[in-house]
């Protein structure tokens, strides 16, 4: 008797169950509109892309004889970072190349980097020397027909601000590089420190004259992370890249640099955690374990890391794309697509 009591206690009311239905609210979605004759049809208009046809290999040698063949993956690859390295965005963007370091292959890196976004983007990059004590970016770069450096420009950015000001008047100050199409804003590394100091405010003032005639600022610098100069680069770059050879000394002063950014602010930290790494194998006896070992460290700090292989055109003198081989070309065309897609 005591059991089917018990279970007679657990069958639901009827009336509590009515209730409970009645509680319930069922979600009653509107009526849709019918839909517009415009809706309906489809567009003449083709979304698709037509893909080119080889033009590499022997794909590329049969494409010429009319055959239509499609490309390899390697050249999709490199069609896909052609692409990357072309498009335009809406604003100015601001690269800062970065080792605490010296002789890490920054100024190469700004240069070739500088390159290949003119080279395949068009006009409006700029390489600035971002740099207190022996900035050396003049030195690897074309000089135009005057010997003006920053010191020149700082004096002039309240007319280069202003409404009367024309692109073509920053020709006095920048040194135009005739084969790869950028512009070089030096410094003046005859000086010392003490004779050409910038502030962080004439960095704002230089680099708001830069923002407004140039697409893509590139930035060299420095080995003083603590300078203020240096800092205040930092503080206007949208991406960062770290330079490094193999030698352990200018890895691990990246890697610090890295480490020291991710604890400075939320600024700081972003740019290290989708910072580029580029690898650049200076050593010509450096074997690909040394470089693998570099790369596999950075996997772990930056959002990329790219290596460039050694090549005698990049180890002095005045450093241009098209003198580099062709395997060294393709390289730095990875390398600022990793920018790229940062930006």
């Amino acid at each position: 008797m005591t059991n089917q009591g018990t279970y007679q206690s657990e069958q639901p009311d009827d009336a509590q169950h009515a209730r409970d239905i009645e509680q319930v609210v069922v979600p009653v979605e509107p009526e849709r509109p019918p839909a517009t004759r415009r809706e309906l049809r489809q567009s003449f208009l083709t979304k698709e892309q037509t893909e080119e046809p080889a033009s590499k290999g022997w794909r590329g040698f049969l494409a010429s004889l009319g055959i239509r063949v499609s490309p390899s993956e390697d050249e999709g690859r490199e069609r896909a970072a052609v692409q990357a390295v072309s498009q335009h965005w809406p604003g100015p963007r601001t690269v800062a190349v970065v080792n605490g370091k010296g002789g890490a292959n920054k100024t190469p890196s700004t240069i070739l980097l500088a390159a290949v976004f003119a080279r395949y983007g068009g006009a409006g990059v700029l390489a600035w020397d971002n740099n207190q004590t022996r900035g050396t970016l003049g030195w690897r770069t074309e000089q135009g027909p005057h010997e003006a450096t920053l010191l020149e420009l700082l004096p002039q950015t309240g007319h280069l601000l202003g409404t009367g000001a024309q692109s073509a008047d920053l020709a006095r100050y920048v040194h135009h590089q005739t084969r790869d199409r950028f512009d070089v804003l030096r410094s003046k590394p005859m000086a010392l420190a003490h004779e050409q100091r910038v502030e962080p405010e004439d960095v704002d003032a230089i680099h708001a004259v830069a923002a407004k005639y140039y697409r893509l600022i590139v930035m060299d610098s420095g080995n003083d992370e603590s300078d203020p100069m240096w800092l205040r680069m930092i503080d206007h770059a949208d991406q960062l890249v770290v330079a490094t050879t193999t030698r352990d000394d200018h890895a691990e002063a990246g890697a610090l640099l890295l480490e020291a950014l991710a604890e400075r602010d939320q600024h700081s930290a972003d740019l290290a955690s989708g910072a580029v790494a580029v690898i650049s194998q200076a050593d010509p006896k450096a074997t690909r374990a040394d470089v693998e070992r570099v790369v596999t460290g950075y996997q772990t700090l930056a959002r990329e890391t790219i290596t460039i292989p050694f090549d005698p055109a990049m180890v002095d003198g005045v450093l241009r794309f098209g003198s580099l081989r062709r395997t060294t070309q393709r390289a730095w065309l990875d390398a600022a697509a990793a920018v790229a897609r940062g930006l």
